[in-house]
């Protein structure tokens, strides 16, 4: 060999096995970091791809200072465990990092590792078959020892390795584009770790690559090494994984209460959750492919989109129940449509609701003061009698506590009702009005701005209970309250009087949000007010006037549709 060749020789024997080395020695250091991270998603199987790497590394490390043939020969076979840990490595750590665990199963693994296992026993017997490669010694212009593989078996295993190495990119795909910038980045650099020695090894299989007398695939592993150290140390790779996410959307679905059924655009049936099972009293194998309208009662009555009209009552073996029906159309990436999810409320609970308010509402509006009129007629018949006077005072107390009661029930009748704006002007004047003609010798003053300021109807009783009580709990002949408006980005009123003010353990009772029986308010008008706040998607604040009395401030936001009025 000429002199000038020998020392090419040398130089690239000593490039690559610094290569070599420093590819051994960031395998390792990213082996170590993960199996720290270890019971992770993802952390097993990826220490079984960087224990691959670097063995797959280490043995053309021994293979170049192997001195003879037999040795040289012994190390290629050996790196076949490597070379087939990788791709099934790298599968199975995409499965469980991407939350497909439940393909992670012992018999499943078995499988997998048919080929590795079959193609590292035919590498270790090859003196007795030609099955993975033809053994051919030569010496290249480089003075390196070439081993040429041509065996039929060899082609099943690249094959095998590109299969699952495709396989494992697909579930990493979605994250590319996902939201979170970590999963972006995680996905990215995982990417760059398994291209780079994948093209690498495409490039040589194809003659693509100068010859250096062996597979340079392990070379690349460099650079797939620091991709991973990246992906541990900068984006947190099994710090912050997204293994919960498809588990979850699955849960959801599956275990939600709503019963919920997925329809395609031939409604046919594709899926359907557990409690849409239970409640249409089909099995699920008998549920899945059928046509939507042999499963669905009046299935006709369903829109396109939106909800339906009125209750869908659903009538199996065991019970009949009545269900808020919303159909919600699903569209691909083009806009087309390809299905619709179909869900069930059960309203049987709501229904009842409802029917014990109006019998409610009845007994309120009609059976007490029914009675407590009866009550005045014959006290009146006893009108010098102290203690008849006071019996007349509670009765009309009751009667009171009666009309609270309506105010409440209708309150949460305007709820069902929906939003319905009012200028919050109207509805002011018409509670200054009804508490000046109640309360003749109070003196009420109103501040409002110019412009018309739109807010929720449900304040009526609100501010009507808010002036009220100012009033009523005034022990003053000539009470004062003033009420003043600031518009702004939400809408705040001030009510204010010069009355006692209220006790704390009524604000107290309010701030728990519930009574008890030692601890109460004293009637309903503060809880209407606290209803129809929260109703509005608003905030109540007490505090003292100056220098006597109390300031109530409702805050609440406007309401834009101002075209509804």
């Amino acid at each position: 060999m000429p002199a000038a060749m020998l020392v090419l020789a040398v130089v690239t024997s000593e490039v690559l096995m610094l290569v070599l080395s420093a590819s051994v020695a960031i395998g390792a250091a990213a082996t170590i970091l993960v199996w720290r991270a270890r019971p992770e998603p993802g952390a097993t199987p990826l220490v079984g791809l960087l224990v691959g790497q670097c063995w797959w590394s280490a043995c053309i490390l021994f293979q170049l200072r192997a001195p003879t043939q037999q040795g040289i020969l012994l190390w290629t076979d050996l790196s076949w465990i490597g070379v087939m840990t990788i791709p099934a490595s790298w599968f199975l750590f995409s499965l469980d990092y991407t939350g497909r665990d439940q393909y992670i199963r012992p018999r499943y693994i078995a499988l997998l590792f048919v080929v590795p296992v079959l193609t590292v026993l035919f590498a270790l017997t090859s003196d007795y078959h030609q099955l993975l490669y033809v053994v051919s010694l030569s010496s290249n212009e480089t003075g390196v020892v070439m081993v040429e593989e041509a065996g039929a078996w060899y082609w099943v295993a690249a094959g095998y390795t590109y299969l699952l190495g495709i396989g494992g990119m697909v579930p990493l795909l979605g994250l590319l584009t996902s939201e979170s910038s970590t999963f972006r980045g995680q996905s990215a650099t995982l990417f760059v770790g398994l291209l780079v020695p994948w093209a690498t090894n495409f490039l040589y299989l194809a003659g693509l690559l100068p010859s250096l007398g062996i597979d340079p695939t392990p070379v690349a592993f460099s650079i797939s090494g620091v991709a991973y150290l990246g992906a541990l140390t900068h984006f947190g790779l099994l710090g912050t994984v997204p293994t919960p996410n498809g588990r979850a959307r699955q849960l959801l679905f599956d275990r939600m209460q709503e019963g919920a059924i997925v329809v395609d655009v031939h409604d046919n049936v594709v899926d359907v959750n557990d409690s849409c099972v239970s409640i249409l009293g089909i099995e699920r194998r008998d549920l899945l492919g059928a046509p939507a309208e042999t499963v669905i009662p009046e299935y006709e009555r369903l829109p396109d989109d939106g909800s339906l009209s009125g209750p869908l009552t659903i009538t199996t073996e065991n019970d009949s129940r009545p269900y808020d029906v919303t159909v919600t159309a699903i569209s691909n990436g083009r806009g087309t449509p390809i299905g619709r999810v179909i869900r069930f409320h059960d309203i049987r609970e709501h229904l009842r609701q409802q029917q014990r308010l109006t019998v409610l509402h009845r007994i309120l509006r009609h059976n007490i003061r029914t009675e407590t009129n009866i009550i005045h007629g014959y006290i009146d018949q006893f009108a010098d009698d102290k203690n008849a006077q006071i019996v007349k005072k509670r009765a009309l107390r009751i009667d009171e506590i009666g009309e609270k009661g309506r105010d409440a029930i209708e309150l949460f009748d305007e709820v069902r009702g929906g939003e319905s704006p009012v200028p919050l002007t109207t509805l002011l004047e018409q509670c200054v009005t009804t508490a000046r003609n109640t309360h003749p010798a109070a003196t009420i003053q109103l501040d409002v701005p110019d412009e018309t300021v739109v807010v929720d109807s449900v304040l009526e009783p609100v501010l009507s209970n808010l002036v009220e009580n100012a009033l009523e709990h005034n022990p003053s002949e000539n009470p004062h309250v003033w009420v003043a408006v600031d518009a702004g980005d939400d809408v705040c009123i001030e009510v204010a009087d010069d009355g006692p003010g209220i006790e704390e353990y009524e604000l107290n009772v309010l701030d728990d949000g519930i009574e008890t029986p030692l601890k109460h308010g004293s009637g309903l008008g503060l809880w209407i007010v606290k209803w129809g706040v929260d109703i509005a998607d608003g905030d109540i604040r007490f505090a003292a006037n100056d220098p006597t009395g109390l300031v109530a401030t409702v805050v609440v936001p406007r309401c834009d549709d101002a075209k509804r009025l």
